[in-house]
């Protein structure tokens, strides 16, 4: 049996402030197959987003270990951890995807130089396929909402990755682009990218093969 292409183990995370400490992940563990969609549900402050932002090594655990696609991820140098996830990771934030001076073809043509060794879909042909390609060269604040949150996920989808981390993707969008987003998600899914999506929409959570609930750090 293949490994999961995404694996933490017993993540622990805590923050200080003056004599207080606060844990926001108390030993999280959590596999991810290929072509396998997991939302993350819970309330605000549960250690949701913590958990999103170690697995995308953008934030270093105290405890445990990341690994993605074979490598691991987790307590390395910050240049090392930013290497495994230009070639393997995907992140889809709210907001912030998209650098307001370049157009958004040129947002997608930057990441896709980091990512090297790949055979990336052309900038232009991955917002088709997102339903944007007449915006390639608008810059973001050129773009509506339901835009905006398209543009951000081709931004993710530039290196073509195998994992796909996405933080509360359709919470400033109507309905109908929430639809568009889902369909996309499930698209990239079915194509063998993992998808674990952090979220508070039931739409969402309706969409994804398996749902954890967190609570303090911990799964419920």
């Amino acid at each position: 049996m293949a490994a999961p292409v995404l694996e933490a183990r017993s993540l622990y995370r805590f923050f200080r402030a003056g004599d207080e400490e606060t844990f926001a992940l108390q030993g999280v563990g959590l596999t991810v197959e290929r072509g396998e969609t997991v939302a993350v549900t819970g309330p605000s402050g549960s250690g949701k987003t913590t958990l999103l932002t170690c697995l995308a090594g953008l934030d270093e655990p105290d405890g445990g270990t990341v690994h993605v696609a074979g490598e691991r991820l987790s307590h390395r140098a910050e240049r090392e951890r930013g290497g495994v996830r230009a070639r393997h990771i995907g992140v889809l934030f709210q907001s912030g995807n998209l650098l307001e001076h370049l157009t958004v073809r040129d947002n997608i043509a930057l990441v896709q130089r980091l990512a090297s060794g790949k055979d990336p879909v052309a900038p232009d042909d991955l917002l088709d396929q997102m339903g944007i390609g007449a915006r390639a060269g608008a810059l973001p604040r050129e773009l509506s909402g339901g835009e905006a949150a398209r543009a951000g996920l081709a931004v993710a989808l530039a290196n073509a990755p195998d994992v796909l981390l996405a933080d509360e993707p359709t919470g400033e969008v109507d309905g109908e682009t929430e639809r568009r987003l889902l369909a996309l998600l499930r698209e990239r899914a079915a194509a063998g990218t993992a998808v674990v999506v952090v979220t508070h929409s039931r739409a969402v959570a309706g969409s994804a093969d398996r749902v954890l609930r967190m609570r303090d750090g911990r799964w419920t």
